[in-house]
């Protein structure tokens, strides 16, 4: 009797935005099918790849030191693939291989569906591979939107963050050039995906087991597709996906100011299975700084969508993202953000200090003139202030019954190397706040209610509602 033949192997590191995610999880489906396998060895595996992200510099310095550490490997192990995928391999290109020549392979977002090929090329002798989108100058719109499109024609469910939640890519790409974003040129032009082929997507996601499905675009309420001379937009995809049996949750992110419509706002509000939560970076609070870093909106349209929201979703959550430092920010101009802060009391704020990224408007016309040390003093200050607000708005779910999707165990039980199915639990209301309590491994994957008992800035602790005191599930006075 002989045995088959050994499975390759393949290393995968992911870092960067819920894109990236996705974009594994296309990686690994593709290579699954010649038969490759998942480790979390870097000896053990054939092929090791790193999913990169270049919104900011310190992510990429960590892919380069990573690959440093990585030259003693190649060296004893020469016939290993090392690869550099995703947004950073777009952005540097043939530089991934100057600072690190033993790189066997570079693939851009927009080429992802080639990494089969090209490592088969590899195998073959063909040496080193790249294979990067066009620029946005460097042909027509057409073939260069064709260069970036990269959708989802396979998946693995073991790649999801859990087999019960999945994101849905229904669009790529960015028109929007804020001036300190490289997404325009990594990720390319702007465009919707067909919404038959989403709606396709959702109801084979369904049939996976997911119950939760989060739509994804760089800027996910700006989609329009021209579909037989009718436009759909966002909320026609929501009603249409909540329609498929067996999604309970839909979430979408990221969001736009200036899109953030009326009728979209008004969907959610009326679809039961769409979370009442919205992830609208800010950015600023000064227009000074809004309109050097061209978003393209003022302080006061903010406000206004601000407004709209707590009209129409009063019990919505709100999060946001700053950037702090940026080219020409005064003590004036920030003063501003943490009075927009402070007015719009974000369920939490993603808060970073500027970082020039080269190939962006920035980089070229701006002078990044903020000291350092200020960045880390107002990024500080201002992380400060959102956990004070955070926590305030979760002491507010004292003594209420949330309903909750459970996850899985808590990252305490799994630091505390916990066994059994006893043990720390953890779950997402519906308005996307993280809640713990002692609960059972079966919890996992059902929509459960827990009794809020005490809360910090990230977390609402609680105890689970019995079986015998509560229905399987239980109609509650919070969205959230």
């Amino acid at each position: 009797m002989t045995n088959g033949p050994v499975p390759r192997r393949l290393f995968i590191d992911t870092v960067g935005c819920q894109m990236n995610v996705l974009d594994s999880e296309m990686v690994v489906a593709s290579l699954r099918r010649l038969g490759y396998e998942l480790t979390d060895s870097l000896l053990e595996a054939d092929t090791i790849l790193f999913n990169t992200c270049s919104v900011r510099e310190h992510a990429e310095e960590k892919v380069y030191a990573n690959l440093a550490k990585l030259k003693k490997i190649k060296l004893d192990h020469p016939s290993k693939t090392l690869g550099v995928i995703g947004c950073m391999a777009q952005k540097d290109q043939k530089t991934v291989f100057e600072r690190a020549p033993f790189v066997d392979l570079v693939v851009g977002p927009g080429q992802l569906h080639r990494i089969p090929e090209l490592l088969h090329n590899i195998e073959s002798g063909a040496g080193k591979q790249l294979a990067v989108s066009l620029s946005r100058r460097a042909g027509s719109q057409e073939d260069i939107r064709r260069s970036h499109e990269t959708f989802d024609p396979l998946r693995d469910p073991t790649m999801r963050p859990t087999p019960f939640q999945a994101y849905l890519r229904i669009q790529i790409g960015c028109d929007k050039f804020c001036s300190y974003c490289i997404v325009p040129m990594t990720r390319g032009p702007e465009q919707g995906r067909a919404p038959g082929l989403i709606v396709a997507e959702a109801r084979e996601l369904a049939n996976q087991g997911c119950k939760e499905i989060t739509l994804l675009g760089q800027t996910v309420n700006s989609y329009r597709f021209n579909d037989g001379g009718k436009t759909v937009e966002l909320a026609d995809l929501l009603s249409s996906i909540h329609d498929i049996d067996g999604i309970e949750r839909i979430k979408f992110v990221t969001s736009y100011p200036k899109d953030m419509s009326l009728r979209l706002l008004e969907t959610v509000r009326d679809l039961p299975k769409c979370s009442p939560y919205l992830h609208v970076p800010a950015q600023s609070g000064s227009d000074v700084i809004l309109k050097r870093m061209k978003r393209g909106y003022t302080v006061a349209e903010y406000d206004e969508m601000m407004h709209r929201i707590r009209t129409i979703l009063p019990d919505a959550a709100v999060s946001s993202d700053f950037i702090v430092g940026f080219c020409g920010e005064s003590d004036n101009d920030f003063e501003q953000t943490v009075e927009l802060v402070e007015r719009c009391r974000f369920k939490n704020s993603f808060i970073f200090q500027y970082s020039v990224r080269p190939g962006t408007k920035g980089a070229q016309l701006l002078e990044d003139d903020v000291p350092s040390e200020v960045k880390t003093s107002r990024n500080q200050r201002l992380l400060e202030l959102q956990n004070a607000i955070s926590q305030e708005e979760n002491l507010k779910f004292l003594g209420s019954k949330v309903e909750v999707l459970v996850e899985g165990p808590s990252k305490a039980s799994l630091k505390r190397n916990e066994v059994g199915p006893i043990r720390q639990m953890m779950g997402r209301t519906h308005c996307d706040r993280i809640v713990v309590w002692e609960g059972n491994e079966r919890q996992a994957g059902n929509l459960v209610s827990v009794l809020i008992h005490d809360a910090s800035s990230h977390t609402l602790f609680g105890t689970i509602e019995t079986r015998q005191s509560q229905p399987d599930v239980v109609q509650l006075a919070y969205r959230g």
